[in-house]
């Protein structure tokens, strides 16, 4: 479930680094410039971690 939400949030995201694991266009590493390691703004779900009970929940609910 967390990597199903994992890969939709990445895929709703309208930028080219969601997370710091990303290629930017020119093949760098987002790393740091990445939306989520930014303050404010956008908060892509990157990692497992970020995945919470509630929202799995919530997503079965509407499944």
């Amino acid at each position: 479930m967390a990597e199903i939400l994992i890969k939709r949030s990445i895929a709703y995201y309208s930028g080219n680094c969601p997370c710091p694991y990303n290629r930017a266009r020119n093949g760098s590493s987002c790393g740091r410039r990445s939306a989520y390691s930014r303050p404010g703004g956008a908060s892509p779900l990157c990692y497992r971690s970020d995945v919470t009970k509630t929202m799995i929940a919530n997503y079965r609910a509407r499944q």
